[in-house]
């Protein structure tokens, strides 16, 4: 008997919308429907285990290819469907068996079943690329077998079948070739292999295709021109995921060999991350750290994330809300039953799962960084010159939101020890009277060693952080201060390392010369102010700023295009002789007076590392110097 029926509720337009829209890749419908048939196979496995009869001590999952007749079928010997189930399963869209079957175990208290698809949309995407799909089907439930058919139009046919054992199997006939889609490449033996491997590789159940094998050669055969081949039933899928097992049944070589092939990198990663979480939101995670940045490590070479798995079947290979920007380095996946995934399970929903996810995975990650930190030295000087400024960012993005959970992990050089060392280690050393933490902008030591600044400080023995990277000034000025001590620029701020005594005398000096003052201020074109300095000893001068910005963060903001400008401070040492003279000469000729203090500004400016607004002025003032 055979009859016809319509679909419940959907139209031509409702299928060919979903079939056109929900999935961004074709070859997803071989997913979709490997895993309806894990589905089917647990649900019989389960009500096994209270009638004996339907029992099989040989699930499997099987996939062909007829090139002949252009199909591509899938078979389970799962609990299989009734005529009913057909009807109510296959023929309404997004009525889902799968998610019902869930609900009767949850309501029933019984132990957890592994449920794949619950939306009841996944067998529809057979018509991304077939344009007639049968299903052959025999429940565990009836004697009789049925046979559904549907060309993906509005109606469908139910008709009894023969099929001697349970389960079910799917036959795709495949689309006509178009200029814009090669259909028959899922014939392809290598083809449905990879997509296998790709999409399935770790559900339950084997999956099995027919391989080619090439058969061994007798001395006749040696003039053949071609091999001679057979084709064997071969198990495709690894089945158990190496993130499920117990870390301590991995051996290293395991874990490097699987990140290698995995993700494409050549070295053995730095190091790898088992996280195992079980109780309201279960999971696993296996994340890895490269030795060295790969292709992708640029935000303009590839979009961050993790590879996202629910119960072994991958879902997404780049999911960003996994990870947070400043650890787009990491590599790795997270497996978890419990991701609300929309019905065509590619794109996750916005979820507090989600959230609760990445935050303890980033917890993780930072957890070994501070382990390998504590334990082995080395290891994470190489990290951090390779991803450092990473974490930098990290610390400094979102004004500072996560310094309490960075600031540990930052190491910068030492003046005094010519040494990476963390804020803690800076702390621990700092001698008797040292009120706060000082820092120079410089490339390399020798860069700061020639800072006029540095003479005052060297004097009484503080170290001095040297920050080389763009970002590590606006670091600093988030984090304020570390354990109470406060972060001061040698280059910016008031160093307060002269006596009360001595700073009252500068005080009273810079009154008294407060006209003198004003004629240098008056001689240089761009600068804010002109101050007797407490910071130089040898030094005649030097530039400061003052305000938010400093010369670093102008440089480092001009080259983005930002118009911006530090206000710059003329500093200028009283107990030097220059000064004496440059006080003598602003009272005799004033055009000398105005070429000496821009060549002194100037000379200051190039200290910095800061090319002067007008290099030709600067020039000619030096030539008449020489001239005179």
């Amino acid at each position: 008997m055979k009859e016809t029926n319509e679909f419940k509720t959907e139209t031509k337009r409702l299928l060919d919308m979903m079939i056109n829209s929900i999935y961004t890749h074709k070859e997803i419908f071989l997913r979709e429907l490997i895993s309806n048939a894990s589905d089917a196979i647990d649900k019989r496995h389960y009500l096994s285990l209270t009638n004996n009869s339907i029992a099989s001590d040989s699930y499997q999952i099987l996939v062909e290819a007829d090139k002949d007749n252009r199909t591509i079928t899938i078979t389970d010997n799962g609990i299989g469907m009734t005529t009913d189930e057909l009807k109510e399963h296959l023929g309404t869209i997004a009525k889902s068996g799968s998610k019902e079957f869930l609900e009767q175990v949850e309501k029933e208290k019984t132990p957890d079943v592994d449920i794949i698809g619950q939306f009841g949309v996944g067998f529809y995407s057979a018509f991304m690329v077939a344009n007639k799909v049968e299903v052959l089907t025999r429940s565990v439930n009836e004697d009789k077998a049925h046979l559904f058919s549907s060309e993906g139009l509005e109606s469908y046919t139910i008709e009894d079948a023969d099929k001697d054992d349970f389960g079910t199997k799917i036959t795709l006939y495949l689309r006509p070739n178009t200029e814009d889609e090669d259909y028959d490449k899922y014939l392809d033996e290598y083809e449905i292999k990879s997509l296998i491997r790709k999409y399935s590789d770790y559900v339950r159940y084997p999956i099995k295709t027919w391989v080619t094998k090439y058969d061994p050669k007798d001395d006749k055969d040696d003039n053949d021109k071609e091999p001679k081949t057979h084709l064997e039933l071969e198990t495709i899928n690894s089945m158990l995921p190496i993130w499920k097992k117990n870390k301590s049944e991995v051996t290293d070589e395991e874990l490097n060999n699987f990140y290698k092939n995995k993700f494409l990198d050549y070295q053995d990663p730095l190091t790898s991350i088992f996280v195992n979480v079980e109780g309201m939101l279960t999971y696993n995670a296996l994340l890895f750290i490269p030795k060295k940045p790969m292709f992708d490590f640029y935000p303009d070479k590839n979009e961050k994330g993790l590879q996202l798995y629910t119960k072994g079947v991958f879902i997404l290979d780049k999911c960003k809300d996994l990870i947070p920007d400043y650890l787009r380095f990491v590599k790795g996946l997270v497996d978890s039953a419990d991701l609300p995934l929309n019905i065509s399970r590619e794109m996750l929903q916005e979820d507090r799962a989600i959230k609760k996810i990445a935050s303890n995975v980033e917890k993780k990650i930072l957890a070994e960084l501070s382990r390998i930190l504590k334990n082995d030295r080395a290891k994470y000087e190489e990290f951090f010159k390779d991803y450092g400024v990473n974490l930098k960012f990290g610390l400094y993005e979102n004004y500072g939101e996560k310094k309490e959970q960075l600031k540990d992990l930052i190491i910068l050089k030492s003046y005094n020890e010519d040494k990476l060392i963390t804020f803690k280690e800076y702390l621990d050393k700092m001698p008797e009277g040292q009120k706060n933490i000082y820092y120079a902008i410089g490339t390399t030591k020798e860069v700061v060693d020639r800072l006029p600044q540095m003479e005052l400080v060297k004097n009484k023995g503080y170290d001095v952080l040297i920050l080389s990277d763009d970002v590590d000034e606006f670091m600093i000025q988030v984090l304020k201060d570390y354990e109470g001590k406060e972060f001061k620029s040698i280059n910016k701020d008031e160093l307060d390392l002269i006596d009360e005594e001595e700073s009252k005398k500068i005080d009273e000096l810079k009154e008294e010369k407060k006209d003198f003052l004003a004629k240098v201020k008056e001689s240089i074109p761009g600068v804010s102010e002109v101050v007797l300095s407490k910071r130089l000893v040898d030094a005649p001068c030097c530039v400061s700023t003052k305000g938010e910005i400093s010369f670093e963060m102008e440089r480092v903001l001009k080259a983005q295009n930002h118009e911006v400008k530090a206000e710059r401070v003329f500093e200028l040492n009283p107990n030097h002789e220059v000064f004496t003279k440059l006080e003598a000469l602003s009272n005799v000729d004033k055009d000398e007076f105005n070429r000496i203090t821009n060549v002194l500004y100037t000379n200051a400016l190039l200290q910095e590392g800061i090319l002067p607004d007008n290099p030709k002025d600067f020039s000619d003032y030096i030539t008449k110097l020489i001239l005179k």
